[in-house]
């Protein structure tokens, strides 16, 4: 809690900048006090969805008119996602700004959840929610960077493998930040 108190994150390990107009959105990073320690909460989004099928992320989205903030955003996007209550969240703060390849900019938003948590999926756009130990992204040996080229620019992107699951992209981008923040 101090490390969002206290200072800001100097660093991002995104250099990528999209080059046109962002449309604004924002994720929650909830984070979970366990017997195993803090876990990370992430979703699979649903294999149905047009976009990003089965892939591994945060609960978030595209920032609406009702949204007054990008922590508003979050929080109605993780209610919608996955059931967790604005009440249920105690905020401990942001990370820089992500900007994806498909002109999202993205903003997380980290905050605390309560034990065991009751989640309850929208099947319409997740398949499921599980854990992953803080320790387990702590140790930088599991990010894997890999130098992909698209539309002519190099970009870096990570890859967080844990147990059955994928992390890559901006949701691994976005806990290469949060351990690069937690580290400072």
């Amino acid at each position: 809690m101090q490390r969002f108190s206290l200072a800001s994150l100097t660093t991002s390990c995104q250099e990528f900048r999209y080059p046109g107009k962002l449309k604004d959105a924002s994720v929650l990073i909830p984070l979970q006090q366990t017997e195993r320690g803090l876990e990370v909460i992430l979703t699979r989004r649903a294999d149905h969805l047009y976009h990003h099928p089965g892939q591994v992320s945060f609960p978030g989205g595209k920032c609406e008119a009702v949204d007054v903030d990008v922590i508003a955003t979050a929080l109605r996007e993780s209610h919608e996602e996955v059931g967790i209550l604005h009440r249920d969240v105690e905020i401990l703060g942001q990370l820089r700004q992500y900007h994806t390849i498909t002109g999202y900019l993205i903003t997380p938003v980290v905050g605390f959840i309560p034990p065991q948590y009751p989640f309850k999926i929208d099947a319409n756009e997740v398949a499921e929610v599980f854990s992953v130990p803080l320790s387990h992204f702590l140790d930088e040996t599991n990010h894997l960077p890999v130098t992909v080229s698209r539309r002519g620019m190099t970009h870096k992107i990570y890859f967080m493998p844990y147990m059955t699951y994928n992390i890559w992209g901006a949701t691994a981008a976005i806990i290469k930040d949060l351990v690069l923040h937690l580290k400072s």
